[in-house]
């Protein structure tokens, strides 16, 4: 029996140690798209907590096992990509810089041989490294990006989860003009350059006209795609760090991510998972399912 077939073969509850059960290795070769878990919060502002994020997504996905064909989709994922769960990147822990370094390392490895790589946190801090990573192997990218927060403020730190994007455009990382930021709803001196619709915004509109400003915004760049579990109200995910209310639904923004199918997303994140405030796996359920979502958009690029 092939490593597949056993884990096709499992229960929803049983052997639940990876993401959506795929099979545990670091055989980057034989991969499309990697999975890899970031259990670092230390650049947090709030409520820590997100370091065990990775490990709750893992265990929710569990629920999503047993539909080998994920609705609405016409395809199952697996057929068209080879995906592994690589496991959890190894820091020393407290060391930021050393966790920085690692994140770089082992995301570069993966993009160095142009696979995809689709990384759970952590905080959003995680995302800057990934970026520096995808940046050394593909150069700028588009961001899109879910979240509450811009976090374009200017960096109290060098380790803050709130000045990834500030950042991010003055090592050109990342391209303003293309990039565009969704569901933000707290106070923000933005880059000009980077398209804001604020969650008020958001939710009035619909989500043919999101998704068709998102690919106005991005054009044909390559495309980093991050997603804050903070940009759904906290009615929809309360085991985060920095909740803020008015949100999006998780309807909303599922219907928005299908939208994207057949764009060109290189590498993505579901970030901010905190399980420790979390009631009935909701946050982390979330996190996976959006997480499933993002590797049907990986996907349906692979026709």
């Amino acid at each position: 029996m092939s490593d597949k077939e056993i884990f096709d073969s499992v229960s929803m509850f049983a052997n639940t140690f990876s993401f959506l059960g795929l099979p545990i290795s670091r055989d980057i070769d034989t991969a499309d798209l990697v999975v890899m878990g970031i259990p670092y919060d230390l650049a947090t502002t709030g409520r820590a907590g997100t370091r065990h994020g990775p490990q709750a997504v893992r265990r929710a996905s569990a629920n999503l096992r047993w539909e080998e064909k994920r609705w609405p989709w016409s395809f199952t994922a697996t057929d068209r990509l080879n995906v592994i769960d690589y496991g959890d990147i190894e820091f020393n822990p407290g060391d930021c810089p050393d966790a920085e370094s690692s994140i770089i390392d082992h995301v570069g490895r993966v993009h160095n041989k142009q696979k995809k790589t689709l990384c759970f946190g952590g905080d959003h801090f995680v995302t800057l490294p990934q970026l520096r990573a995808v940046h050394q192997n593909r150069g700028t990218v588009a961001l899109v990006q879910f979240d509450a927060h811009t976090d374009t403020y200017e960096e109290s730190s060098e380790y803050d989860h709130g000045g990834m994007f500030y950042a991010a455009p003055k090592e050109n990382l990342i391209d303003p003009s293309h990039s565009i930021q969704i569901g933000i709803r707290t106070e923000y001196e933005s880059d000009p350059d980077i398209r804001v619709i604020d969650a008020a915004k958001a939710n009035d509109m619909a989500c043919d006209d999101i998704v068709a400003a998102i690919k106005d915004r991005v054009g044909d760049m390559p495309i980093y795609l991050t997603f804050d579990i903070d940009c759904l109200d906290p009615a929809y995910a309360p085991g985060t760090g920095t909740p803020v209310v008015g949100g999006m639904s998780t309807d909303k923004v599922l219907k928005i991510l299908r939208g994207l199918a057949g764009m060109n997303i290189v590498a993505a994140d579901v970030v901010e998972v905190a399980p420790a405030y979390d009631h009935a796996d909701i946050t982390a359920l979330a996190g996976a399912t959006i997480g499933l979502e993002i590797m049907y958009l990986m996907a349906s690029c692979e026709d």
